[in-house]
């Protein structure tokens, strides 16, 4: 779930990059921010290891946002901000950034430009295996230090339209943990507004405020009223027991990606919603799998209802996906899926599928109508003659499927990026644990379609980057079928989201 943050947002076994957010509705009751508080939240799924450059679940980039900080932050309607970095510029092969005084580390050691500039080169090397690489880092992309003047310089080998949004994204480690990686499994060492205290997987995650945090994104203020001094994450799995918390007052936030959010309605509760594709469907295109095959892609999709798989896997609450990024958050704007995909005809896939054997891993921390939607899939693709296993993954598998260590033919869960060369090294590239390509796509317009765009900075690509999804679309490589509202909601806090998370510098504690 890279961006992605693999990304959203979008349930706790996203891919991740980040997700569109609409911070309107939802309100208070006139209560003010207080000091002295804990906040609660909820997350459906064990974030597991928590290094910031070796993950790709949207619930472990969550919670990295409480422990980490990158150069650039971002508005909840996207816009640009300060955060590390006080100002910055870049062409699409190179950037500058030049760092904020007296951000230090949660040991108190100073924050260096050579430590910023050891992040992104360290990522930048694919020896390295870095998740991040080619979402936040362009590979062989390497950085220069001027510790004096603060200034990191990167050169990257090959284009990228948003170099600097990328690499302003990625979460930078301090001095200590880059020497020693196996320390930040379970533990931190950030410039975050918090650092970790306890770590219970699968249970809960205790963090606690950094008194001398100065330096959030924007224009955060340290002596803000109302940041709380504790955050604690509980893994709750089940929404209904999640939203029995939050009426409750057990638990101060959650993100709901079924009907039970709608249990929380009135003045009490803050509402902030996020539209993102939530139901995509993937191919494994190893050699030797029968999913390498276009023609069995094809009947496979002709033999399943996608707009009933759609209701289905969102509850009724879904609508047609336009593409594969969060659109509220993407530059590039149109309708990339409507018309590109087969159509609904399953006679005509009987002949390909018969006997075919194939095994369908679906998010069972995700959407909550994920496994009924994997149940039609079943349902439907066995009517035409294949042979269906289901296997159930937890947010934890997702990342073992991202880095090449389960077996599967189709896979069901959603990616989240908010920028759609975040795409890329998902949907081309090296294979793990090279590179993040886990399906081993192999498309050649999309290809063509990404280099033309990314020679082209910012939204100035984008007929470009349209086409690239198309092709990726019309080669049934990735199949997006549903889109919803997933939001998170809030009680006895405010909050606002960055990207798709909540952000740690907007939440404030109410009497």
């Amino acid at each position: 779930m890279k961006a992605l943050r693999l990304t959203a947002v979008l349930g706790a076994a996203a891919l991740l990059a980040g997700a569109c957010g609409d911070n309107s509705g939802g309100g208070s009751s006139g209560r003010q921010p207080v000091n002295g508080k804990t906040f609660t939240m909820a997350v459906a799924g064990d974030p597991g290891n928590l290094d910031p450059h070796f993950t790709s679940l949207t619930i472990t980039g969550q919670v990295d946002r409480f422990l980490y900080d990158s150069l650039l932050g971002f508005a909840p309607d996207g816009k640009v901000l300060p955060a590390l970095a006080e100002k910055w510029e870049a062409t699409g092969t190179t950037a500058k950034f030049t760092l904020r005084k007296g951000v230090t580390c949660a040991d108190g050691s100073p924050l260096t430009a050579s430590t910023v500039a050891g992040n992104i080169s360290f990522v930048g090397d694919v020896k390295n295996g870095s998740t991040r690489v080619g979402t936040f880092v362009p590979a062989g992309a390497k950085a220069t230090a001027d510790d004096a003047t603060g200034v990191v310089t990167v050169t990257s080998p090959s284009p990228d339209a948003f170099l600097d949004r990328n690499l302003g994204g990625l979460p930078i480690v301090c001095e200590q943990g880059m020497k020693d990686r196996g320390k930040l499994k379970q533990s931190s060492d950030g410039t975050g507004m918090y650092k970790l205290s306890e770590a219970v997987p699968d249970d809960h995650y205790t963090l606690v405020r950094r008194k001398e945090y100065a330096w959030g994104p924007g224009d955060f203020k340290a002596g803000t009223v109302g940041l709380p001094d504790t955050v604690v994450i509980k893994v709750i799995a089940n929404e209904a027991t999640a939203a029995n918390l939050v009426l409750s007052g057990g638990v101060n936030a959650a993100r709901f990606t079924g009907p039970d959010s709608q249990r929380l309605q009135g003045s009490d509760y803050v509402k902030r919603d996020i539209l993102a594709p939530t139901g995509e469907m993937w191919f494994n295109q190893k050699t030797g799998l029968p999913t390498a095959d276009l023609g069995l892609r094809t009947a496979l999709i002709k033999s399943v209802d996608l707009k009933q798989m759609q209701q289905v896997y969102t509850s009724g609450r879904g609508s047609a996906p336009t593409g594969l990024v969060a659109p509220a958050m993407s530059p590039c704007k149109g309708d990339t899926v409507t018309g590109d995909l087969p159509a609904f005809d399953p006679a005509a896939g009987k002949a390909a599928l018969a006997g075919k054997k194939l095994t369908v891993a679906w998010a069972a921390t995700g959407s909550p109508g994920a496994q009924a939607a994997a149940e039609l899939l079943q349902q439907q693709w066995q009517a035409a003659g294949a042979q269906i296993q289901l296997k159930s993954v937890t947010a934890t598998q997702v990342g073992q499927i991202a880095a090449g260590q389960l077996a599967w033919d189709v896979a069901l869960f959603p990616i989240g990026v908010t920028l759609p060369s975040q795409l890329v090294p998902y949907l081309s590239g090296p294979t793990p644990p090279n590179g993040t390509n886990f399906s081993s796509f192999d498309n050649k317009d999309y290809l063509a379609a990404v280099a033309a765009a990314q020679k082209q900075p910012g939204d100035g690509g984008c007929a470009q980057w349209n086409a690239a999804e198309k092709a990726v679309i019309r080669h049934v490589d990735l199949v997006p079928f549903a889109s919803a509202n997933a939001p998170v909601v809030a009680k006895g806090a405010d909050l606002d989201l960055s990207q798709g998370d909540i952000d740690p510098a907007s939440i404030r504690m109410l009497g």
